[in-house]
């Protein structure tokens, strides 16, 4: 063996195999441990991987990290460590629509809740760290393959039949047999291979049978497997690719579907809820199982999508094109542009507006009356006096907090209340605090009333429809990647890459050795099935001599 400058290593064949490398990719000699009896290293053939072999650039150093199998199996149990915590409270998206993440959490699961939203293990999927461990996930197995499979590929694909001694007898399966007439024993070996579905190779007489080595490259079909889906997986939090949102809108309103950048709008033009027969027998079981209840048989949405023109600008006022119109109903959704709109849920009667009657105490008589849009209510309104109410603070669903003070829950109208101000013929401000059932006065003295004194005068309501939303145009990655990695799976799991060599002696004797990386009692039975008919010596198992002598002697009993 001559070294040639660290970087190539000429064998005694002739053969320059690169540096690092363990056994010869021509004749098979073994390179490093040449007096050794040890069985050869056949993961990888003895060939050089770059992870083994340079360390001494910064891309090396990076290349020999993301190559370890340590570090890709740290990087897993990291992921998966992550993702359990991911689950330990419901994730952002889950929690309901209108509520503030950081309140939700606090009031919901308390201290732990707080330092769940804190960590940002609420939104955790989506962060960035957790994109980066995915990242890293997949250069490591990128890399790891590529480490790994290119000189594989290499030195199976260069093989040669004919190989050194030492090759052959550091192999686990091995022997020498002495026959009377080589070429009939080896013609006769190789006839029974190929009913075994082995393919043939002869050189200067002799023999490598290889049966399924396509097998071998099973792992690494699994590896483009997890790299496409884990792109597929990252995909989804990429802008247009991944949406999964709901949206909530009153009947009249117009709104942008969610995801699309307002390209589209969907209006809302009515919603119905259909109630089951009570007339019906086939429901009368049901119905009496559950009395004063309401058995819904399916509730819908009218709708029109509306695509704005090509004129049109950004913003309020878009001049919009209606497309379709179609009823979104429980299992029939609706499709448009890889979208789709389905029917999730619904709220009947939510307040809308609110009326109020406003009467001027110095005369008796009635200021005027105004409604307020509880979705959009006005700074001020004129009364019919030419005075104007003014809304100080508006709560749309009242509470009282912790320290005491009047704020809202959130922004949906279910318990809306009012500081409204005027001002008297004093020039002295005026504030009442109303709501539905409690109307009172905030003022300094008790014994002087306000001038003008407000009344609730009525309501107005309407249906809320809940719709979902979604878009994924990653599914094609994650089928293809999980069909892949199965693929790999299958092909790695139930096909073992088998070789066994025949060679001549020149004393007439012929060495047989033999491979396979899985099921090795398998081979051991094939070329059992072989030296049974023929006359060459079963070779021994070189691992365990001992279970091969007790084998045979079960199978003289």
């Amino acid at each position: 063996m001559i070294v040639l400058k660290e970087k190539e290593i000429i064998c005694e064949c002739g053969h320059l195999n690169p540096y690092g490398t363990e056994v010869c990719g021509s004749c098979g000699k073994p390179l490093v441990k040449n007096d050794s009896n040890e069985l050869l290293n056949m993961r990888y053939e003895g060939a050089a991987r770059r992870s083994q072999t340079y360390n001494k650039s910064i891309i090396d150093k990076v290349w020999n990290f993301f190559s370890s199998v340590k570090v890709g199996i740290t990087i897993i149990v990291v992921i998966l460590i992550a993702s359990a915590l991911g689950t330990i409270f419901p994730q952002e998206l889950f929690i309901p629509p209108g509520q503030d993440a950081a309140t939700y959490y606090a009031e919901e699961h308390g201290w732990a809740g707080e330092l769940y939203y804190t960590l940002g293990f609420h939104n955790l999927y989506g962060s960035w760290w957790y994109m980066l461990l995915i990242t890293a996930l997949g250069i490591s197995i990128l890399i790891a393959s590529i480490d790994r499979f290119f000189p594989l590929y290499k030195a199976l694909k260069n093989q040669r039949v004919t190989r050194h001694e030492k090759f052959m007898s550091r192999q686990r399966i091995f022997g020498r047999s002495n026959v009377s007439d080589q070429d009939e024993t080896m013609n006769k070996a190789v006839s029974l291979l190929r009913k075994k579905r082995y393919k043939i190779f002869e050189e200067n007489g002799n023999v490598l049978a290889e049966k399924a080595r396509w097998a071998r490259w099973g792992p690494y079909v699994n590896h483009i497997g997890l790299i496409i889906f884990l792109v597929g997986a990252m995909l989804r939090f990429f802008p247009g690719m991944y949406v999964d949102a709901n949206m909530w809108f009153r009947e009249g309103e117009t709104v942008p579907v969610p995801g699309t950048s307002q390209d589209y709008y969907l209006e809302n033009l009515q919603f119905d809820v259909e109630l089951y027969d009570e007339d019906d027998e086939r429901f009368q079981g049901a119905m009496q199982a559950a009395p004063g209840a309401e058995h819904i048989e399916t509730f819908r949405t009218h709708s029109i999508l509306y695509k704005p023109t090509d004129e049109s600008t950004v913003g309020a006022g878009r001049e919009l094109e209606a497309i379709s119109e179609q009823d979104i109903e429980v299992n029939r959704p609706l499709y448009f542009d890889n979208y789709s709109v389905y029917q999730l849920d619904y709220k009947l009667n939510e307040l809308s507006a609110m009326s109020f009657d406003v009467e001027d105490r110095e005369t008796g008589e009635s200021a005027g009356s105004f409604t307020v849009d509880l979705n959009n209510p006005e700074d001020y309104y004129t009364l019919d006096n030419g005075e104007e109410v003014y809304i100080y603070d508006y709560f749309a669903n009242f509470i009282i907090n912790d320290a005491g003070e009047p704020t809202t829950e959130n922004n949906v109208p279910d318990n809306p209340a009012f500081i409204f101000e005027m001002t008297n013929e004093d020039g002295e401000e005026e504030l009442t605090f109303i709501r539905i059932q409690r109307n009172f006065e905030i003022r300094d003295d008790e014994d002087d009333p306000h001038q003008y004194a407000f009344t609730f005068a009525g309501i107005d309501t309407n249906h809320v429809t809940g719709l979902k939303v979604r878009k994924d145009l990653t599914l094609p990655f994650l089928i293809a990647g999980g069909s892949i990695f199965l693929l790999g799976l299958l092909q790695g799991s139930y096909w073992p890459h088998r070789r066994i060599w025949l060679q001549r002696e020149n004393d007439g004797g012929i060495l047989i050795a033999a491979h396979t990386n899985k099921n090795w009692e398998s081979i051991k039975k094939e070329i059992r099935s072989v030296t049974e008919q023929t006359e060459l010596s079963e070779p021994v198992d070189q691992t365990d001599e001992e279970y091969e002598k007790e084998y045979k002697e079960k199978d003289n009993l």
